[in-house]
C-alpha cells in the first residue's frame, strides 16, 4: 500500500473531518453549481464528447502516408482555367469555380506545384475537438499551403484567387481519389464555392487506407502562405475588389465580405497557434471550449439538422470568443461613438464560470450596434473604422486577420442573444419540472414548435432571384445572396415586433468530385420570438407628412409597398402608416406572420401558399364551424359572459333589503370566466332555443359560489343546514325575477344519496341566453365533517353521538368535494386568470391541450380540467421563481406553449404532483394533488405518455408538411369495444373535432317545443357515468366529452380466466360450457354478450350500435 493510500485509510478509520480543499469543492457544487449532481454530469459529460484513443494510429498512418503523397504530385503547367478544367474534367472531377465563372479572354493562367507545407489545424489539431451533436464523424482539417509562387500581386482582384485555389483542390482530389482507397467529396459551407474542401472518407471494405475505426474524416484546405504577394492592406473591408465586366455598372462598391474570405484562407495557422497558447496558459480552457460547442450544437450553430444562418463552419468563432473574454477588449470608438472598454477576465476561472460568462457576454451583447475587438499586441492591422463602417456585426480576433461575423445576419445574433439569456435563466431559475443539466447540454432544440413562437415554412423555389450581380459576387452564390437579402428585409419590416428572428436552413450535403456546384437550397424554415409588449400592434408609423420627399419615407415606401399610406389619427398627427386590420384575437396573433408573408410577396415573389404556417390550422381547431356560429347568432365569446357574470353580481348585491343575511362576496369557478375553457361561450336566448337542432343546443352552465357574512343563527347540524341553503336560494330565486323581467331562476336539487353533500343550486338564467349556477358556502360545514369523520373532535361525548361507518364515509366524500369546491377552486380560479392576464399565450396553450386530451378521450373523465391548467402553467412559471412575460424561457405563442405541454407529458412522473407558485398564500403543492388525487391511474399515464409522445413526432413532422391533423385524430382499433352514439341527440356534437354538417342541417329539430334550453345537459357523461357505475368491474370507459360521438371500452385483466361462483361477483357471468375439460363444474366465466346487452338497453334512444373489436 502507498503512502497516500496508507494516509487515506488512516484518516477514514480515525473518522477525521473534511479537509479544507473538499470542503472548497463541496462549497463550489453548492453555490457555483447549484447542486452536486450538477458538477457530476458535467464531469461525465465531457469524456464523452470527446473523440476516443482508438482508431488513432490508422488515422495516423493515412495522414503520414497523404502527406507524403501530396508533396510528391507532379507540378501542371500554367493554362487559361476553363482549359484547366476541361483536362480535369475528363478524368471525372469538377472544378468548384466561384461565380461568376471565368471566361475563355482571361490573361492570367491556373497553375500546380506541390504544397509546401501540410498541417494539421483545427480543433483537431489543438486536442479539442467535440463530437457533433447529429452524431457523425470528428473533422481532421488538413491545411495543404499552396505554393506563393502561383500567385500573382493582383489576384485578390475578380475572383482570381478563388479560381486558383478551386482549381488547385481539384487537382488534389483527382490525384488523392486515384491514388487513394477511399471516398472523396466536395464540401462548400452554405454552397459558397469560395469556401470548398475536399472531405476523405474510409471506404466501406477498404483494407490498405481504412481508419474508419478513428470515427473521423479528413478535410483537405487550401490555405495561404503568409509570404504571398497578396497584400493585406488591399483587402480592408473598405476597398472594392471585384470590377464588374458591364459598362453600365454603378462605381465600385466595397466588398467586405468578399475580403474576408481571402484572408480566412490566411487563418487557420495563426488560429492554430493562438489556440494553442491559450490552452497551454489556462487549464480550463478545453472544458470551456467543450461545454459551449456542445450548447451551440445543439441549438444549431454550426451542426445538426438545421443549421442557424450563418453559422456553419464558424468552428474558430467558439474558440476567439473565449480568447475574447480572458485577454480583453481593445480600446475602440462604438458605432455611437462613445469608447468602451471590456476588462479581462483573468485565467483563474473554473471552465464552469468561463462557460457562463461567455453566455453572459452573448446573452447582453448588442453586436448591431457595439463591435468587438479582441485586444492584441501591436494593435489592429486595419483601422477599426473600417470594420464598423462597412459590417453589420464585427468581432475582430486577436490576430487582426479576419471579422469572425461578416457573413453572419444580425438576425442569426439576435437568436444567439436569445438562446444565451434563456439558457442563463434556466441556470440561475431551475424549473422545478424538468432537468436543467439535460435541457441544457443534453436535448437538441431541432423541434422548432417548441423553440419559436411562429414557425414559417418558405419554399424558396419560386423566389424572384433578381439579386444584383455585385451582392451575387460578395455574398458568393445565389442562395447566399437571396438569404441575406430575406434577413435584412425581415429584420427592418417586423423591427421591435420580435427579440429574434432566425432562419434555419439544413446543413449543405456532400457531394462527389465530379459535381462543381452544391445544390440549391429549396426549402427555408424562419423562426420568430415575440416581443409581446409589441408583437401585436396595429400600426406601424413611418415618417409624418412634412417628410415625404426624404430618403427615409421613400425607404419606408418602397419597404412596404401598397400597404404604406397617409394616415390621420386622433392625436392630430398625419404619418406614413402601415395599418393590419383584424376582426379577431386570432387574427391579431398572426400580424407577425402576415407581415413575413406580405414582405416575401412584395420583394421576393414568394405568394402565400409557398409561405406557409402551422397557425391557422392549430386556430380551427378551436373555432366553431362557421354554419354553427351562424345558426346560434347570439353574441358570445369571454367578454360577453364575464359581461354577463358582472350583471348577475349587481342583480345579487340590489337583494339586500331582501335577504336575512348580507352577500359578502360572489365568486366565479368556471373555466369560462378565466378564459380556459376549450371553446368560448355561447349563449342561448330562450328566443332562439326552439329554433336550433338538439346537436346544436348545449348550453354551458357558469358556476359561482355565494359567500354570506356569518352568523350565529345557522344551524349546528349539516342536514338542517342544506334545508337553510334552499330557504336562500327560494328568496334569492323570486326576488331575482321580480327584480330583473326576463331573468329566470330556479332551485335544483340533485340525486345525490349523501345526505351531508349540498345536493341544492340556484339556476340562474339571464334574458341574454346566459346560465348560471350558484352555490352557497358556509365555513361551519367543514367543522362539523371534521367532527363526523373523527368523534374526538366533538365537544360532546361521543358516547351520546355514534356515526357508523358508512356515514363516516359519507363524511369523507363530502369533506373532499367541500374543500375542492368552496376552498381550492375558488382559489386556482384567482390564480389561472392570473395567469391569463400575464401571460399572453397562456390562455391559448391550455385551450389546445385540453382539445387534444379531449380528442384522445382523456379530459375530465380521468385527467380534471384544473389539473391540465396547472400543466399548462409549467412552460410559463416553471421555475422557483415566477418568469416575467420577457423571459426568454416563456413562449408567446399558443402553438409554442402547446408544444412544450407535450414534451413535459411525454415524461410525466403523475405521481409527483407539480410544484409551482401559482398561489401566493398556500403551499405549492397543496392545491394540485386536489386535482389530481382522483386520477389518472397508471393506466391512463401509460396511455397519455404514448399519445404525447406520437403527438410530439407529428408535430415534427407537420413543422415540414405543415399539417396538423394527425395530432387530433384518434384511432379507435386498440378498444375492444367501441360505441357508437346517435349525434342527432347529442347537444355538443357540434363541438366535434370532425363533425358532420349534415346532422344539424337537415330536418332533425322538428317537433321540439321546448322554449327555455336545458343548461349544462349532455346526456353522453351522464350515459357515461351510469356505464363506469354499472360496469366498474368489468370494463374501462373512455370517451371525448367536448362532442363526442364515441365511447370506447376495455375488458379489464383477469376476467378471462374462470372463477368460482359467488353472489355479488361485481361482472355477469355464466357457467363454462358443457365441452370444457375442467373438473370444476362450479366454476363461471365473464358473460361478454349480456354485458353488451345491458349497454344497449342502458343505452335505448341513445346508442346506434355497438362494434366489438375481437383479438387474435
Amino acid at each position: 500500500m502507498s503512502q497516500v493510500e496508507s494516509e487515506d485509510t488512516h484518516r477514514h478509520d480515525r473518522e477525521e473531518p473534511l479537509t479544507g480543499h473538499e470542503l472548497r469543492d463541496i462549497k463550489d457544487a453548492a453555490d457555483l453549481y447549484q447542486s452536486g449532481s450538477f458538477k457530476l454530469q458535467i464531469d461525465a459529460l465531457l469524456p464523452n464528447v470527446r473523440p476516443k484513443e482508438s482508431g488513432r494510429q490508422q488515422l495516423e498512418r493515412f495522414l503520414f502516408a497523404l502527406h507524403t503523397h501530396c508533396i510528391s504530385i507532379p507540378s501542371i503547367e500554367p493554362l487559361n482555367p476553363l482549359a484547366a478544367a476541361k483536362v480535369l474534367a475528363k478524368q471525372g472531377v469538377a472544378v468548384p469555380f466561384a461565380f461568376p465563372l471565368p471566361s475563355r479572354d482571361v490573361k492570367w493562367k491556373v497553375a500546380f506545384e506541390p504544397p509546401r507545407e501540410i498541417c494539421i489545424v483545427g480543433s483537431w489539431g489543438n486536442g479539442i475537438t467535440v463530437k457533433k451533436q447529429s452524431g457523425s464523424r470528428f473533422g481532421v482539417d488538413l491545411s495543404v499551403e499552396m505554393p506563393e509562387t502561383l500567385f500573382q500581386e493582383k489576384d485578390y482582384l475578380d475572383g482570381r484567387f478563388f479560381y486558383k485555389k478551386s482549381y488547385y483542390l481539384a487537382v488534389l482530389a483527382q490525384s488523392i481519389s486515384t491514388a487513394f482507397d477511399v471516398d472523396t467529396f466536395y464540401s462548400s459551407v452554405h454552397g459558397d464555392p469560395r469556401f470548398t474542401t475536399l472531405v476523405l472518407r474510409p471506404r466501406n471494405g477498404s483494407t490498405s487506407h481504412d481508419f474508419s475505426k478513428s470515427h473521423t474524416e479528413v478535410h483537405v484546405i487550401p490555405v495561404l502562405s503568409s509570404s504571398s504577394p497578396l497584400s493585406p492592406s488591399r483587402l480592408f473591408p473598405s476597398h472594392s475588389n471585384v470590377r464588374m465586366p458591364s459598362s453600365s455598372s454603378p462605381s465600385p462598391f466595397p466588398t467586405p465580405i468578399y475580403n474576408n474570405a481571402i484572408l480566412l484562407s490566411t487563418y487557420a495557422n495563426e488560429a492554430l497557434k493562438s489556440t494553442h497558447g491559450l490552452k497551454n496558459a489556462l487549464p480550463a480552457f478545453h472544458d470551456a471550449y467543450t461545454l459551449l460547442r456542445v450548447w451551440a450544437n445543439l441549438r444549431g450553430y454550426g451542426d445538426g439538422e438545421l443549421c442557424v444562418r450563418g453559422f456553419e463552419g464558424k468552428g474558430s468563432f467558439w474558440a476567439g470568443l473565449l480568447r475574447y473574454l480572458i485577454s480583453g477588449e481593445e480600446l475602440v470608438g462604438t458605432k455611437s461613438g462613445s469608447a468602451k472598454w471590456r476588462k479581462p477576465l483573468g485565467k483563474g476561472l473554473s471552465s464552469y464560470q468561463l462557460f457562463k460568462a461567455a453566455l453572459d457576454f452573448l446573452a447582453k451583447q448588442k453586436f448591431g450596434e457595439t463591435p468587438v475587438f479582441t485586444r492584441t499586441t501591436n494593435g489592429h492591422r486595419c483601422p477599426p473604422e473600417e470594420y464598423i463602417t462597412h459590417h453589420p456585426a464585427v468581432f475582430v480576433d486577436a490576430t487582426s486577420t479576419i471579422n469572425f461575423l461578416s457573413d453572419v445576419p444580425l438576425t442569426s445574433l439576435d437568436l444567439l442573444r436569445h438562446d444565451a439569456k434563456e439558457t442563463l435563466e434556466q441556470l440561475s431559475n431551475p424549473a422545478t419540472f424538468s432537468d436543467t443539466f439535460a435541457d441544457c447540454f443534453l436535448k437538441n432544440r431541432f423541434k422548432l414548435s417548441s423553440r419559436f413562437d411562429a414557425v414559417i415554412r418558405v419554399d424558396l423555389s419560386q423566389a424572384s432571384r433578381n439579386q444584383s450581380t455585385s451582392a451575387l459576387v460578395e455574398h458568393g452564390s445565389p442562395d447566399a445572396a437571396l438569404l441575406a437579402s430575406i434577413s435584412s428585409t425581415l429584420r427592418r419590416g417586423l423591427g421591435n415586433r420580435t427579440q429574434a428572428i432566425a432562419i434555419l436552413q439544413p446543413v449543405t450535403p456532400y457531394r462527389p468530385i465530379s459535381s462543381a456546384e452544391s445544390p440549391s437550397t429549396s426549402t427555408v424554415h424562419i423562426g420568430l420570438i415575440y416581443d409581446p409588449a409589441h408583437a401585436f400592434r396595429l400600426v406601424d408609423h413611418g415618417p409624418s407628412a412634412e417628410d415625404q420627399d426624404s430618403n427615409v419615407a421613400k425607404e419606408f415606401r418602397h419597404l412596404w409597398g401598397s400597404r404604406a399610406e397617409l394616415r390621420r389619427f386622433k392625436d392630430g398627427r398625419i404619418t406614413e402608416s402601415v395599418v393590419w386590420e383584424v376582426t379577431t384575437s386570432d387574427e391579431r396573433a398572426h400580424i407577425p406572420v402576415s407581415i413575413v408573408q406580405h414582405l416575401l410577396q412584395l420583394h421576393f415573389g414568394i405568394s402565400a401558399k409557398y409561405v406557409r404556417t402551422l397557425q391557422t390550422p392549430f386556430d380551427s381547431i378551436l373555432r366553431l364551424p362557421d354554419d354553427v356560429r351562424r345558426l346560434h347568432r347570439a353574441t358570445g365569446g369571454y367578454k360577453a359572459a364575464l359581461t354577463a357574470f358582472d350583471g348577475v353580481v349587481r342583480n345579487l348585491n340590489a337583494l339586500d333589503e331582501q335577504l336575512p343575511l348580507a352577500l359578502l362576496n360572489v365568486s366565479p369557478i368556471s373555466e369560462y370566466l378565466r378564459y380556459t375553457s376549450t371553446f368560448a361561450p355561447l349563449p342561448i336566448p330562450a328566443s332562439a332555443s326552439t329554433e336550433l337542432p338538439e346537436c346544436l343546443r348545449f348550453l354551458p352552465t357558469i358556476p359561482i359560489i355565494l359567500e354570506f357574512e356569518k352568523s350565529s343563527k345557522w344551524p349546528d347540524d349539516l342536514k338542517a343546514i342544506q334545508k337553510i341553503k334552499l330557504a336562500f336560494f327560494e328568496i334569492i330565486a323570486q326576488s331575482l325575477m321580480i327584480s330583473n323581467p326576463g331573468l329566470k331562476a330556479s332551485v335544483a336539487i340533485s340525486d345525490s344519496s349523501n345526505p351531508f353533500q349540498g345536493c341544492a343550486t340556484l339556476e340562474i338564467f339571464t334574458a341574454e341566453g346566459w346560465s348560471f349556477s350558484a352555490f352557497i358556502w358556509h365555513d361551519r360545514e367543514a367543522t362539523l365533517l371534521d367532527r363526523i369523520i373523527d368523534p374526538s373532535k366533538m365537544f360532546v361525548d361521543p358516547i351520546n353521538q355514534q356515526y357508523n361507518a358508512r356515514e363516516q364515509r359519507e363524511a369523507k366524500v363530502a369533506k373532499e368535494l367541500y374543500t375542492r369546491q368552496f376552498i381550492h377552486a375558488p382559489r386556482h380560479h384567482r390564480a389561472i386568470a392570473n395567469l391569463c392576464h400575464k401571460y399572453s399565450a397562456y390562455s391559448g396553450t391550455v385551450r389546445l391541450v385540453k382539445r387534444w386530451l379531449a380528442v384522445h378521450w382523456l379530459l375530465q373523465t380521468y385527467v380534471s380540467e384544473e389539473a391540465i391548467e396547472i400543466i399548462c402553467a409549467l412552460p410559463f412559471v416553471g421555475g422557483k421563481q415566477k418568469s416575467t412575460e420577457s423571459a426568454a424561457t416563456v413562449p408567446h405563442s399558443k402553438e409554442r406553449g402547446f408544444s412544450l405541454v407535450l414534451e413535459f407529458l411525454t415524461d410525466w412522473k403523475w405521481e409527483e404532483p407539480p410544484c409551482l407558485p401559482l398561489y401566493e398564500d398556500d403551499p405549492p403543492a397543496a392545491a394540485p394533488e386536489v386535482w389530481t388525487s382522483n386520477g389518472p391511474d397508471a393506466v391512463v399515464v401509460h396511455r397519455l405518455r404514448a399519445f404525447a409522445k406520437e403527438a410530439s413526432k407529428a408535430l415534427r413532422n407537420a413543422e415540414t408538411e405543415m399539417d396538423i391533423k394527425s395530432l387530433f385524430l384518434h384511432s379507435t382499433d386498440d378498444y375492444d369495444i367501441v360505441i357508437q352514439l346517435n349525434p342527432a341527440v347529442l347537444p355538443r356534437y357540434y363541438q366535434n373535432v370532425n363533425a358532420e354538417s349534415s346532422v344539424w342541417t337537415r330536418d332533425c329539430h322538428l317537433g321540439i317545443t321546448e322554449s327555455t334550453p336545458r343548461p349544462g345537459f349532455d346526456p353522453l357523461p351522464l350515459f357515461l357515468a351510469d356505464l363506469q357505475s354499472t360496469f366498474a368491474d368489468t370494463l374501462k370507459f373512455f370517451a371525448d366529452p367536448l362532442g363526442g360521438d364515441r365511447i370506447g371500452a376495455i375488458w379489464l385483466p383477469g376476467l378471462e380466466s374462470p372463477r368460482s361462483f359467488r353472489a355479488l361477483a361485481g361482472f355477469s357471468s355464466k357457467p363454462l360450457p358443457k365441452g370444457d375439460k375442467t373438473k370444476d363444474k362450479e366454476l363461471v366465466m365473464l358473460n361478454r354478450q349480456a354485458v353488451l346487452d345491458d349497454i344497449g338497453r342502458l343505452g335505448t334512444g341513445l346508442v346506434q350500435k355497438i362494434i366489438v373489436h375481437e383479438r387474435m
